[in-house]
């Protein structure tokens, strides 16, 4: 265990995040007040000032780099490095608001091992500004990726939040560099047996994505086909899961 007197670890992956960045921070620094926490920013190699705009920031952040490409390398590289007791990961433009993270860290601390924001939660309050390809697409994504990952309405929501031990087991295997990669880490953690619990966000469509409808779709998809591969070529384990100190009443 590296607790270290943090309770919550937030990863952030960026690339060329420049503009956006500063504010997600200040942001994110007024969520977690009163919290035990520490900020991980992950750099993905990214070319503008990014860097520069962590290194400059006036708060506790943590910058680290993960030359390999993919969201999926930075958040994993961000997470086996956090220190937390609960570690999640968040993306850089906060288009899910923050302003959950008390009564996501509620959930945790009471003994569920997996918090997964969703857009198609009942009352999740998404205001998407989304192509008819992107919609389409999306559709098409949820209905493949159940048969993986069974009972979870929206696995691609960039803010997700794990027990220590939970996240370590999930992510230190993790194959899926690219978007995808939430897939694979919740049809491990529901491999190991976690608790998984799905809450509404408050979701606002945040211009300046990466994400390609066309290139980026098809390699979700492509995606999805060596997931399965790879799941079906492993053994399950159980993870050891360790003995925390309940909390002083």
């Amino acid at each position: 265990m590296r607790f270290a007197g943090v309770e919550l670890s937030v990863v952030v992956p960026v690339y060329n995040e420049e503009r956006r960045l500063p504010a997600s921070l200040v942001g994110l620094h007024m969520a977690l007040r009163g919290i035990a926490a520490e900020i991980v920013v992950v750099d993905n190699a990214s070319t503008d000032g990014t860097v520069d705009v962590v290194r400059a920031h006036d708060g506790p952040v943590r910058l680290l780099h993960c030359a390999e490409r993919g969201k999926g390398a930075a958040v994993r590289a961000g997470v086996l490095a956090a220190r937390g007791r609960f570690i999640g990961f968040c993306d850089a433009d906060l288009a899910a608001s923050v302003d959950a993270v008390p009564s996501v860290l509620t959930r945790l601390r009471r003994g569920v091992d997996v918090v997964v924001g969703s857009r198609a939660h009942p009352r999740s309050d998404v205001r998407a500004r989304s192509s008819p390809l992107r919609h389409v697409g999306a559709w098409a994504f949820r209905r493949a990726v159940q048969p993986i990952v069974p009972g979870i309405g929206d696995t691609q929501c960039g803010f997700k939040f794990f027990a220590a031990d939970i996240a370590r087991a999930a992510f230190g295997p993790l194959r899926t560099t690219g978007f995808t990669f939430d897939v694979e880490v919740l049809a491990r953690a529901q491999r190991l047996g976690a608790v998984i619990e799905e809450v509404p966000v408050r979701w606002i469509d945040v211009a300046g994505s990466t994400f390609d409808t066309v290139r980026d779709g098809y390699r979700s998809f492509a995606a999805l086909h060596r997931i399965r591969a790879l799941l079906a070529a492993e053994e399950p384990r159980p993870v050891a899961r360790p003995v925390l100190v309940p909390e002083a009443a």
